[in-house]
């Protein structure tokens, strides 16, 4: 017997039983379609967190003020103060040759006025290197212009969405907006650009980091961003940014320096075991309706006795019986494995239209892994009911008839 005819008798005895067959090929593809759908969440997780720490900026480093240690023994003799980051030592880190922006921040809300209008919204204070850190585009005026961080200006710069709630179509650029108890005059607007780490771009105010202390009385920083020259710079600028503050910080390591490779790896790893641990987890869905294949099989072999005695009573051999009914069960398989794909992607297609910016997609791996799990079960659950046709006696099998 040839492999075409094997496929034409499977396919027969297929559509001999529509409904059986409809019951397997229906269980096969909800299964399918579970593993590749919940993977193609799990990876658009993936890819949504990475794009937004992505969208922070190219090799940046972020410097937080202190450490992670262990607390509890006992007491040094002599008192240890956290030291604050101050605007010198980010001023300082300018000398390394690895650094090519640093943007010391100071964050804080407060009321931003137009003559009626207010709106309580994040007042971020940094200097003009920000503009390159965090690839910021300008709607119209210009940033904050480069100067000594140490002096403050009464200039901001505001965000799209605060531009539209105070200005609306009115033309803010030389305005005057009061911030807290001070007045500063608007120079620029920002581009929209959206939500980026929970932070919306668009409703900030920007100001000089020197103004941004005196509104919020702190002479603290909240964090530095540094952007090193190039992707292998990265280490040496770590290393010259705990140098430098360790020097100005009497020795002391109180800092933390933060890669941006290290976040996206470490995010990367997160959803990748989260991908795996969801996509197994529907992978149980396969096992069942391998189950019902198995089911339905042997249920298909006792009506299908008749057939199967004929077979052997024209001399055909045990081990092409088990074959036919092998090729029965992979082929079955196989199509309920396709038309899960085809759900699957229909279904992703949709949630796509829903949720625009989630970049949901279906990794390659699942699937192939999809597929070969189904076209895998339905081998292994199909091998029972095989090889009971295979040993049945052909004159048993063909007495009633």
């Amino acid at each position: 017997m040839k492999p075409l005819d094997i496929i034409r008798f499977a396919g027969r005895a297929a559509t001999g039983y529509p409904t059986r067959t409809l019951l397997m090929l229906l269980a096969m593809a909800i299964g399918v379609g579970s593993v590749v759908i919940l993977s193609a969440l799990g990876e658009g997780a993936r890819r949504y967190v990475i794009g937004e720490f992505s969208a922070l900026g190219t090799n940046l480093l972020i410097v937080l003020p202190g450490r992670s240690e262990t607390v509890g023994g006992p007491p040094p003799l002599l008192g240890i103060t956290p030291r604050d980051m101050t605007i010198g030592d980010a001023a300082a880190l300018t000398a390394s040759s690895a650094i090519r922006y640093v943007a010391p921040i100071s964050v804080g809300a407060a009321p931003v006025s137009y003559r009626a209008l207010e709106r309580e919204t994040t007042v971020l204070g940094s200097t003009a290197d920000l503009f390159p850190i965090r690839q910021l585009e300008m709607a119209q005026g210009r940033f904050l212009p480069p100067g000594d961080p140490e002096r403050g200006s009464a200039v901001c710069v505001l965000g799209h969405k605060l531009k539209q709630e105070l200005f609306g179509s009115a033309p803010a650029l030389g305005e005057t907006v009061r911030i807290g108890d001070y007045r500063y005059r608007i120079i620029g607007i920002l581009s929209q650009k959206g939500q980026s780490v929970g932070l919306d771009m668009s409703d900030i105010v920007v100001v000089p980091v020197a103004s941004a202390q005196t509104l919020f009385n702190n002479p603290a920083l909240f964090r530095i961003m540094i952007e090193a020259r190039d992707r292998d710079a990265i280490s040496r600028a770590r290393e010259a940014v705990i140098r430098i503050i360790r020097d100005r910080h009497e020795g002391e390591d109180d800092i933390t320096v933060i890669t941006q490779d290290a976040v996206l790896a470490t995010f990367d790893r997160i959803f990748a075991a989260l991908t795996l641990t969801v996509a197994g987890i529907a992978a149980i869905s396969l096992a069942v309706a391998g189950i019902l294949i198995m089911n339905v099989m042997l249920i298909a072999v006792s009506q299908r006795k008749a057939e199967v005695g004929l077979l052997k009573a024209i001399g055909t051999p045990a081990g092409r019986i088990t074959t036919l009914f092998m090729a029965e069960s992979a082929i079955l398989s196989l199509i309920g494995a396709v038309l899960g794909l085809l759900i699957a992607t229909l279904a992703i297609w949709i949630l796509a239209r829903i949720f625009p910016q989630f970049p949901i997609a279906a990794p390659l791996w699942a699937l192939a892994a999809a597929v070969g799990v189904a076209l895998g079960t339905g081998l292994i659950f199909g091998v029972l009911p095989a090889r009971r046709a295979a040993r049945l006696d052909p004159v048993q099998a063909l007495a009633r008839r």
